[in-house]
């Protein structure tokens, strides 16, 4: 393990539909307990092309058949993480992730909290997030206003910042995710094993002592 005298900053942009996002959950853990990383998740936009109500799961599983769900399973049960998403519906995570914005302006804690509980919604509790009922539920168990939520989002006020968030990633070359950029200078595409995550650490170092931060 590389030993770095500053924690790395780990920037994750995600999507709460993007099953290999729901296993970085694990590897950011990883990353803070084994690192003292400082974790910011933010949002990517993956799929802004779904209708509101989503699309049904089984035009993903033609799209991309059996065998990748099943590589999604064992991922997620491997990391910990359970793997039980909504059976009929793959969400549209707009509202969620404007939600999400929403609640940073609340704190990092209420930030996190939301994030994770969104997540845990979804994929183990089989919960349409897409679905203004479901996002309601989440904000009331992290303890946050559900009316004051939904109207904020509704209101159009955190579109652009997810927007922004999304293009941001894109100029950088981020085109899948969860990305991983390590102090703003080193990407990790994927949920790779911890082993690839040793790896970028060690890069890190690597880069800091020949080009300190600032």
């Amino acid at each position: 393990m590389a030993d770095l005298a500053e924690p790395p900053f780990v920037a994750i942009w995600s999507d709460y539909i993007c099953p290999f996002c729901h296993v970085a959950r694990e590897r950011a853990e990883w990353l803070q307990k084994n690192a003292g990383a400082v974790i910011e998740w933010l949002p990517f936009d993956l799929h802004p092309e779904y209708p509101p109500e989503g699309i049904p799961r089984a035009d993903l599983l033609k799209r991309y058949g059996d065998h990748f769900t099943e590589a999604v399973r064992n991922a997620a049960i491997e990391a910990g993480v359970g793997y039980n998403p909504h059976p009929d519906v793959v969400p549209n995570s707009r509202k969620a992730l404007e939600l999400s914005e929403w609640a940073r302006g609340k704190g990092p804690e209420a930030h996190e909290a939301l994030h994770q509980r969104i997540m845990t919604a979804y994929w183990s509790e089989a919960r349409d997030i897409g679905r203004w009922e479901e996002l309601e539920a989440c904000l009331t168990d992290v303890g946050l206003d559900p009316a004051e939520g939904r109207d904020a989002v509704e209101s159009g006020a955190y579109a652009a910042a997810v927007d922004a968030s999304t293009q941001h990633a894109q100029r950088a070359g981020i085109s899948a995710v969860p990305a991983f950029v390590f102090d703003g200078r080193l990407l990790v595409s994927g949920a790779v094993p911890h082993e690839g995550f040793e790896r970028a650490l060690e890069k890190l170092a690597e880069m800091r002592a020949a080009d300190p931060p600032a």
